[in-house]
Parts: C-alpha cells; sequence; structure tokens
C-alpha cells in the first residue's frame, strides 16, 4: 500500500504499514482541528503545563515571511565585509543553529566554517587560516559561543587589530536583552536581534540560522521562497505533507517503532540530516519517549536494514531493494527551503500525539550544571576523575569504566564487545567523540563498524548513533537523558597537544572540552545508563586501533 501527499513543491511518500498507522492518526489530527489550532498559535495543542512556554515559541510559523526583513539588516555589515575583504566566514554557535547554517551552505556549495566545538586543535586549526580575511558570526549565548568569541577577540587583537577594525570582525546574533546583546553593543559589533519567540531548534529560518548563511554567501530569498510556498498548505487537513509526515512519525513511535532511521538517497540537501536529527531527538525525546534519529551513511550502511523496532525515512529517492518486507517506509523531498517548515510542523505535531512538550529541554541542563560544577571545582585545572587509572591500557587507548563493568575483558576487542552486548534490549549504542571533527574525523567511520560488529554478536542488533562532543549535547543529548532508557554509551575524549586558553576566563578549551564530557558521563551514569570512556593519548593511533579491534 502507498501513499503519496504533495504540495507547495514537497512530496511525502508513505509506503507499507505506516500507511494503516497514520491514516488512523492522522484522523484523530484532522477531528481534533489541529492544522488550523497550530497555525493559529494556540499553544495549548501539547497541554496547560506546556502553553506558557509554547506561546512563546510559536514564531517559527511566520519566519517564510518575516525573516524578509534580514537582507535590509544585514546590508550594513555585508557591504562592510565585502569591502574590507572579509570572505572568510566563522560561525560560533550551538544547537540547531550550527547544522541548519551548515546544510544551507553546502547545500548551496558556499563556504561556512562551523564551529560548535570547544575542541582546542579543531579551533587553533581555524585560528591559523588567513585571520586578515575572517569574519566571525556569533549566535547565541552558549558557552561554546561565548568561549570562542573571546578567543577570537583575542586572536585578532594579537594580530594588531583595535578599535573600529576590531569591532568590524563580529557580527552578532542575539536576543534583545540579552548578556550578549549587550556585550556585542558595548564593543560595537554589529548586532543583529534574534526573534523572542523562536528557540534555535526550531529557528532554522530565522536569524540564526540565515544571517551566517547570507554572510557566506547563501541566496536566503531564494529559501524563504520555497518556505512560502510550503507554508500555505499548513492550514489544510488533507493534501499536507507536513500533517501527513507527522502523522506517520508519531504513529510509528505509538505502535514501537521508536528509531527513526534517516538516510540521504540523492536529495542534494547535503547535511540536512544532521539537522533533522536535532530536531526530532531534541524535541520529542523527553519523559521516557520519543523517537531516535539514527543517520547513516548510506542506503547499503549496516543499521538500515529493516528491523521490527525501526521506521526508515529517505531523503529523496527510494533505493532499489528487492524482496518482501522492505517497502515499509517514508520518503521526502523537495527544496531546502520548503524542508525546513515541513518538519517543524511535523515534529510539533508528532510531539502533540506523542505526549511531549516540543520546546523544552529538561534533561540536557543536567550535564550542563555538571561541566559549570567540575569547572568551578577545578579552578583551571583538567577535572579531577581524569587523574584514576584506567581499567585497561592497550598501545594508544586507555579504557575508564566503573568497577566490573568490562566483565573481565582485557583487550580492546574485547571491551567493544562488552559495549555492544551491554546494549539493552530494544536499546540502541550512542557513540560520542570529544574530538576534531577535521583532524579526527575517521571517528565518524566507528558508527558503521559498530555496527557491523554488533550485528555479528546479537540476534537483533542494536542501531548505532554517532555524534561529536559538544554538539550532541545541544542536539540529541537531550534524548540520550530524557528518552526511553534504553541506551548504551561510548565516550571517547582526546589528548591535546596544542591548548587554547579562554581569555577573561580559568580554564582552557581543553580543559572546558574535558569538563563537557565529564559533566556528560556523570549525568549518564547517574540515570543507570552503561557508559564507558575510551581516552585516546594519541589520536591518530588510538582512533587506527579503535578500527582494527573492530575489523
Amino acid at each position: 500500500m502507498t501513499s503519496v501527499v504533495t504540495a507547495g513543491g514537497i512530496s511525502v511518500t508513505i509506503r507499507g504499514a505506516v500507511v494503516d498507522d497514520g491514516e488512523t492518526v492522522l484522523e484523530r489530527l484532522v477531528s481534533d482541528g489541529v492544522p488550523g489550532s497550530l497555525t493559529s498559535r494556540n499553544s495549548k495543542l501539547w497541554g496547560p503545563d506546556a502553553a506558557p512556554l509554547a506561546a512563546r515559541r510559536l514564531g517559527w510559523l511566520d519566519l517564510p515571511e518575516t525573516s524578509r526583513s534580514l537582507r535590509d539588516r544585514l546590508a550594513g555589515p555585508a557591504g562592510a565585509a565585502r569591502d574590507a575583504g572579509l570572505d572568510r566566514i566563522v560561525l560560533a554557535a550551538s544547537g540547531g543553529t550550527a547544522p541548519a547554517a551548515e546544510a544551507m551552505c553546502r547545500t548551496a556549495g558556499a563556504e561556512l566554517i562551523v564551529l560548535d566545538t570547544t575542541d582546542p586543535h579543531e579551533v587553533a586549526g581555524v585560528l591559523a587560516g588567513d585571520l586578515a580575511r575572517t569574519l566571525v558570526v556569533v549566535v547565541g549565548g552558549s558557552v561554546e559561543a561565548e568561549s570562542l568569541r573571546r578567543v577570537f577577540g583575542h586572536a585578532f587583537r594579537e594580530a594588531g587589530l583595535s578599535g573600529a577594525d576590531l569591532a568590524r570582525r563580529f557580527v552578532v546574533v542575539a536576543e534583545e536583552g540579552s548578556g550578549l546583546a549587550r556585550a556585542a553593543r558595548e564593543a560595537g559589533h554589529h548586532l543583529v536581534p534574534a526573534e523572542p519567540d523562536v528557540d534555535d531548534r526550531f529557528g532554522a529560518l530565522g536569524a540564526r540560522g540565515l544571517v551566517p548563511a547570507a554572510l557566506a554567501g547563501v541566496e536566503v530569498d531564494a529559501l524563504l521562497d520555497e518556505a512560502s510556498r510550503f507554508a500555505g498548505v499548513f492550514r489544510q487537513p488533507y493534501d499536507n505533507p507536513a500533517l501527513a509526515l507527522g502523522a506517520a512519525l508519531s504513529s510509528s513511535a505509538l505502535v514501537g517503532h521508536d528509531k527513526l532511521v534517516i538516510v540521504d538517497h540523492g536529495s542534494g540537501l547535503d547535511g540536512f540530516a544532521g539537522w533533522a536529527e536535532q530536531l526530532v531527538a531534541g524535541a520529542l525525546g523527553k519523559g521516557g519517549r520519543g523517537l531516535l534519529p539514527v543517520v547513516v551513511e548510506n542506503a547499503d550502511a549496516p543499521g538500515f536494514e529493516p528491523a521490527d523496532d525501526l521506521r526508515r525515512v529517505i531523503l529523496g529517492s527510494r533505493p532499489d531493494e528487492p524482496g518482501p518486507g522492505r517497502e515499509a517506509g517514508v520518503n521526502v523531498a523537495g527544496p531546502l527551503g520548503a524542508q525546513f517548515p515541513l518538519w517543524e510542523y511535523a515534529v510539533a505535531v508528532a510531539a502533540r500525539v506523542i505526549g511531549v512538550h516540543p520546546f523544552d529541554e529538561p534533561d540536557a541542563r543536567t550535564s550542563r550544571e555538571g561541566t559549570a560544577a567540575l569547572l568551578r571545582a577545578e579552578k583551571g585545572t583538567a577535572p579531577a576523575v581524569v587523574r584514576r587509572s584506567p581499567e585497561l591500557v592497550e598501545g594508544a587507548v586507555e579504557v575508564h569504566a566503573p568497577r566490573d563493568a568490562l566483565r573481565g575483558a582485557r583487550t580492546l576487542a574485547g571491551v567493544l564487545e562488552t559495549i555492544l552486548a551491554d546494549v539493552p534490549d530494544g536499546g540502541y549504542l550512542a557513540v560520542l567523540a570529544y574530538l576534531d571533527r577535521s583532524g579526527d574525523a575517521a571517528a565518524s567511520g566507528l558508527r558503521p563498524l559498530l555496527a557491523t560488529r554488533g550485528g555479528k554478536l546479537r540476534r537483533h542488533p542494536a542501531p548505532v548513533t554517532f555524534g561529536w562532543g559538544p554538539r550532541y549535547l545541544h542536539t540529541t543529548g537531550q534524548y540520550h537523558k530524557g528518552g526511553p532508557p534504553n541506551g548504551a554509551f561510548l565516550l571517547i575524549t582526546g589528548a591535546v597537544t596544542t591548548d587554547v586558553p579562554v581569555p577573561g576566563r580559568h580554564y582552557s578549551l581543553g580543559e572546558l572540552q574535558l569538563a563537557q564530557a565529564f559533566g556528560d558521563l556523570r549525568a549518564l551514569r547517574s540515570l543507570g545508563r552503561p557508559a564507558v570512556r575510551l581516552h585516546l593519548r594519541d589520536r591518530a593511533e588510538g582512533l587506527a586501533q579503535l578500527a582494527a579491534a573492530l575489523g
């Protein structure tokens, strides 16, 4: 059975059992008047407890039109940057902003350097580039963005910049009245006010996502045109791809298909899956419920095979798959500008059906609080826990785990098999790498290797996800701690050979990164989640060892 819903440039194709499950939910959404209520900004759609915050977080529905004023507001800094030869754009941000701007630029072929990290190796590599051509866009007041603002300010001063020359090297996007907005005005930076009724998870088409993309050369008006054409279908009870997708997602969760395997197959939307991942995980993963997004490399990658607890979503065209029982799933096709509001609407609808509040993140703060406590306690030194003796050392890899967690494993291969075996039935393994996305890119290859090994060890292999730290703290981190309690976690940290001080703070980037890793590790273990940390004494050698241990 197949259902195709097409409107506003978007096509959502639903196949197999998802059609019947989704139709039941869809009829309920229509009878409840959800399409009209959502577009009318009814903040009570997610229950009375959610209403106060929801009332302040529904501005994303209007962004396809309200964001059109950004072009005029950016004319000044964009012109000044061109006149000064500042064509190397660096984004310092966190949360949904980073993957949104990254997807826009990668899809358009525009160059944007995205730093939503505290890894000193990655930051040092960007600092070593051509600072004479560099403009830094700072979005939000997270510890990552604030630390990077200080680091780049110091680097520019060291390069001889001061006064107005220094001030124009920063464009800041922040809500009026925030500490970052005040600091930007005091420093003379160009300030672009962020929408007060939009958060960065749902704000891809707001100032947070569009400003860095526009400065990097993306034609944002074209994105907004695509979004506007699609937003015209939001009120429709039928022939509404966003409502159909929301029904398909939520019905999957209700019937036990709570892992959403996402693959790009010729969509042309480079990097979009990463943005969808943060939206689905962060908005739906709470209260012990939710959908776990599992982004896989391609349609042939391990983990894409059908399974009882998986639902497959394909961005682009459906790959040819012979054999029975492989039809169930969802295909989504359409332009990037329309994809953002499609998924925001669908996830907001799914949250209502599942019974969660899409705009809060009650569990993400535990890691932030743990990080802050470690930094306060240590006063500029690495967290004390790092000085504990490892349970096992093999070559360049240290294994740190609670006593008896390794169950006698004395080799790295044995440790990895133990971790895979400890994934609860119906659960998942999350690989979380606090490393350099560029210099340590090989770390992402551990996901398919672990998925393949798990498929050999377990009758029902568990899905394996991969996230860069600290990016995942603001994306999938909410699901890790607030979603179903069936995850196991493998954190990877690495030796720091070139650290970067954070001016005006008592810690360096390396110390902050380590505190973030330990803050989240402690939060996970406090919830009873199985969590093992691997520390790479030499990053390249350690990653090669891990790959070899996994065959």
